[in-house]
This record gives C-alpha cells, structure tokens and sequence, in this order.
C-alpha cells in the first residue's frame, strides 16, 4: 500500500474523508471494492460505468478506446452525482478508472477533497479476470487503459492498493487509508 497525500479541499474536516473514488483500469475490482467499502462506511455506492452513455459503452464494446471528448461529459455527469450526495450530507463510494491526473481533476468539480483508491495489478491477473467476466470491455481494451494510467500525483489525496490479495484484505487496506487510526 502507497499513500499519496494532498490538501483535503471540500467542506470536511482534515481526516475525514466523505467521498471516495475507487479507481484503476478495467478488471481492477473497483465495483467490488467499491460496494463494499461503501458498506463499510455507510456510505452510497456509484457505480460509474452506469453514467456511461449509450455512445460510449457502443465504442468499447467494439473494442474502440474511449477518448478525453467520451470520457469528459461522462465524468462531468459523476462529479454531479457526487457533488449531489455531498449537499444531502451523504458519503459516497464512486467506482471510476479515473485513468489520468486531467479525469480526476475533473471529478474533483464536484468535490474538491475526493479520496482516491487506486487498485492496482499486473496486466496477467487483469487479463485472466477479464476472461472470466462478461463486461462491455474486451480483453483487448486493457493495453490502452494501460498506456493511459497516470499513477497518482503528489498533491492528491488517495493510495495505491496492492489488488492481488483477497477482496477482504484488499477492502481492509482502503478502510485503513480512508479511516486512519481506526479499528478496522
């Protein structure tokens, strides 16, 4: 586990963390770290390929990389959803990839102290998960969401998450970051 820490933004205290992106390329497990973290914390969980458009979900089914002018009103759309469930006093677990520094500063317009948990694995592991699911994203969009990972950046508050290990050690390790100092 890598931490990655920043200014906190937003209207929480510093240390409380409200929103959280779980992020990394396809395969990763965001939704299933995500929904469970979400549980963890009480929270609501966003599932982000649900805010995909028609359009997109189109291209990466034929195996077409989405581009910044697909990905811009599809995160634009999430920092709503965000920016909405922060005004009912809500805390939120969002599933992204969030692939570049530009993405996440995007759906950062919707809450500027966003956490982030970036899942992280070896292209093998990715690769057998993906040919074990049924998902709109084929086997071999990978390499481009690859190519197009920006790891987190001094200045942004989140961790790197080691995704090899079970789901449970794996959501242990993001509640641990997200709630430093308690039990787990």
């Amino acid at each position: 586990m890598t931490e990655v820490t920043g200014s906190q933004g937003g209207g929480a205290p510093a240390g409380v963390v409200r929103h959280v992106v779980v992020m990394g390329v396809t395969a990763t497990g965001k939704t299933t770290v995500g929904r469970a973290l979400a549980d963890a914390l009480s929270g609501v969980f966003v599932e982000g390929d649900a805010f995909h458009p028609r359009a997109n979900i189109d291209k990466m089914s034929a195996g077409i990389p989405l581009d910044d002018d697909d990905r811009r009103p599809w995160l634009h759309a999430l920092a709503g959803e965000i920016a909405r469930l922060d005004a009912a006093g809500e805390t939120s677990v969002t599933a992204c990839s969030a692939l570049r520094r530009r993405y996440r500063d995007w759906l950062r317009e919707g809450y500027a102290g966003l956490f982030f948990v970036h899942l992280d694995a070896p292209s093998d592991v990715l690769l057998e998960r993906m040919r074990r699911r049924t998902h709109f994203m084929p086997p071999s969009l990978l390499r481009s969401q690859l190519d197009t990972l920006e790891p987190l950046e001094a200045g942004e508050r989140g961790v790197v998450v080691d995704d090899t290990r079970p789901v449970d050690e794996v959501v242990a390790a993001a509640l641990a970051a997200v709630r430093p100092g308690e039990p787990v």
